[in-house]
């Protein structure tokens, strides 16, 4: 702390020691602040008796909050935003089932259940809910390897299921211990990379429907697709062809018109749903099925048929199960919470991250005993339900509404649905999921994320997903660690006329103050970068001592290490600062500390690095530190080369 007195100078401020506290109260709030560090309870804690459990409901079912206050013409908005996602939902649910390998009527039972559990827990008011790509090509490459869904169909949808629960179970659990910073991990520039890579792969994978092969690769890199399509080259139909160009072609017309105005925005809305339509009285009318085009077929009539009996808990599948629903689970989670927070910017709210994975968990464990399969809230249909106007999470309730007309009474209709134009519906949603724009402006922003989201990127491509997300990750937290082991530490000069100390490197008028040497150590101090800091403090102490020989100015008699955004310190930094005070003392250096923090102070002074340092070698900041110095300097005699003190070297101070 700073001393009354310095070489007989007051010095008017201190940096006290905080209080002593007892271990467990220090425990209990360094837990509270990294799971509850939104403290979720506020809202209610403070409440008695019946409103105390109602506000506690309400919280865990946000439906309960808004729902006494709406109004007719929020239904009236909703209601036509819930159409218009069903008219998205429909198709996209029958092609990404398909995607994975499964059932396409398992794409109408994940576009009926969830939707209506999530518009009771989920604290997003655009997220339309539902199946979506990325997981369901992960889904059919995972248990692919183990299972093939053409020969054992059965037992392969069993483990979607199950794989299903598991993702449902690990989305809930990370929501209710607070977990939610695991996600984080997928960084902004990981996303990216990862979700363009998939979108191009899930595109070649829709070559097979456009080219209309039988027979198709189940691995999902590049060259084996690229393998796959020219060396079938003979088995190309002409008819496939035709059909899948035209449709991808009016998709991509109405989506680039869209932007164009509002009336457009509902033809693109509407152009899956009248793709199908057109696409099935094309085949009807012409009959292309005898002619190679591949349609969907019969379509089971009714509701979500339970599907508890068909989850598998027991060797040799169950960790196949496992690992799939771990990947899908996470990655779901990943896409549905960017888009939920996205969404929630434009209109200025707030979205519960940890609620959000509840909601997720619990609508993916229910979604598993009804037959349904791994659901999250996809962009595409998301951005639809926000252009639509929707104002709550009842337009989720209208969609579900619609889908569940279609599956008691609409579903033979998707009889003669050509393949091909599930794929050309499924190549225009991916296509949007390429930021071509994200990823230039990392490469202007910070290349080291720019290196990550190309890493993703091409490892999904040219490997596979599960590599293209290893890689993604990887990278990232050896990002993370490269800043926790290379800490920035730079030089501090004082800005003319001013108390104020700034970067050198950064504020070019910055004035250097000959004896004296300002350092800023800019993260905490930990085992991991102790030998580090203590390599680079003495580098600058060398370079300060050769520029000023070279300057004919005075030695350095003083280091002043800024410790303001030093938030821990651990007891090998601990150590480090005793090694760092004797080996100044053996020059002689003095070392003086500006700014430290109370954790930082406390550990200091429990270990007597503080007595070792001398508490009159403590300042509030790094500009009283200096003068300090200076006084110090002229106190005791230190003396430029020139004959001048240190005092007068800077007329500015």
């Amino acid at each position: 702390m700073g001393s009354d007195d310095v070489a007989g100078v007051e010095c008017p401020h201190r940096v006290p020691v905080p209080p002593a506290r007892p271990f467990l109260d220090t425990f209990r709030a360094n837990l509270k602040e990294t799971f509850f560090p939104d403290d979720p309870f506020r809202q209610f804690k403070q409440e008695k008796g019946v409103r105390r459990a109602l506000r506690a409901l309400q919280y865990f079912l946000p439906i309960l909050e808004w729902a006494p206050s709406y109004t007719f013409s929020f239904f009236r908005a909703d209601l036509i935003a819930g159409i218009t996602i069903a008219s998205l939902a429909i198709p996209q649910g029958i092609s990404y089932a398909k995607l994975a390998n499964l059932p396409p009527v398992l794409g109408l039972y994940s576009s009926f259940v969830p939707p209506l559990l999530y518009a009771m827990m989920g604290s997003s008011k655009d997220l339309a809910v539902g199946t979506v790509a990325v997981p369901s090509l992960l889904l059919a490459s995972q248990l692919g390897k183990a299972v093939s869904a053409a020969e054992e169909p059965a037992l392969y949808l069993h483990l979607a299921f199950t794989s299903t629960f598991f993702a449902g179970v690990l989305q809930a659990a990370l929501g209710l211990l607070r977990l939610g910073f695991i996600v984080d991990f997928l960084s902004h520039a990981t996303i990216i990379g990862f979700m363009g890579g998939a979108a191009t792969v899930v595109c070649l994978q829709q070559l097979k429907g456009i080219m209309g092969l039988v027979h198709f690769t189940t691995s999902t890199d590049l060259i084996s697709v690229l393998e796959s399509i020219f060396t079938q080259v003979h088995q190309w139909r002409w008819q496939s062809v035709v059909l899948g160009v035209g449709f991808l072609t009016f998709l991509l017309t109405t989506r680039f018109l869209s932007k164009k105005g509002s009336l457009f925005f509902w033809i693109s809305a509407a152009a899956p749903l009248t793709s199908v339509v057109l696409g099935s009285l094309l085949v009807f009318a012409s009959r292309a099925e005898d002619h190679g085009v591949e349609v969907i077929g019969h379509l089971k009539k009714g509701l979500n048929p339970p599907s508890l009996t068909y989850l598998i808990f027991s060797p040799p599948y169950m960790m196949v199960a496992l690992k799939t629903g771990m990947i899908i689970g996470i990655i779901g989670l990943a896409e549905g919470i960017a888009v939920g927070r996205s969404f929630s910017m434009f209109k200025n709210y707030h979205i519960d991250g940890n609620k959000e994975m509840i909601a997720f968990g619990t609508m993916n464990m229910v979604g598993s005993l009804t037959s349904c399969y791994l659901t999250t809230g996809p962009f595409s249909r998301s951005a639809v339900n926000y252009n639509a106007g929707c104002k709550t999470a009842m337009s989720n309730v209208v969609m579900a509404v619609a889908v569940m007309i279609t599956l008691l009474f609409l579903t033979p209709l998707f009889h003669y649905t050509p393949l091909v134009v599930l794929s050309s519906i499924i190549i225009s949603a991916m296509l949007g999921l390429i930021d071509y724009g994200g990823a230039i402006r990392l490469w202007k922003v910070d290349k080291v994320d720019f290196c990550v989201c190309v890493g993703a990127y091409f490892g999904v491509v040219f490997g596979s997903v599960e590599i293209g997300l290893v890689v993604a990750v990887v990278v990232s937290i050896l990002r993370v660690l490269l800043f926790i082991a290379r800490p920035r530490t730079t030089m501090l000069g004082n800005i003319p006329n001013s108390m104020t100390y700034r970067r050198m490197d950064q504020y070019p008028g910055a004035q250097s103050i000959p004896g004296v040497l300002p350092l800023g150590i800019e993260a905490p101090i930990y085992f991991a970068n102790v030998n580090y800091l203590r390599e680079r403090i003495f580098r600058w102490i060398g370079e300060e001592e050769e520029r000023l020989r070279f300057n004919d100015k005075a030695s350095l008699h003083y280091v002043v290490l800024d410790m303001g955004a030093v938030t821990s310190i651990d007891t090998s930094g601990i150590s480090m600062m005793k090694e760092l005070k004797q080996s100044l003392e053996r020059r002689p250096i003095q070392l003086v500390l500006a700014n430290p923090g109370s954790e930082v102070m406390k550990k200091l002074d429990n270990s007597k690095v503080l007595d070792i340092i001398g508490h009159e070698w403590i300042f509030l900041t790094v500009g009283e530190a200096v003068v300090a110095c200076m006084l110090h300097t002229a106190k005791t005699g230190h003396m430029m080369e020139n004959g001048s003190s240190l005092l007068s070297a800077d007329s500015n101070v």
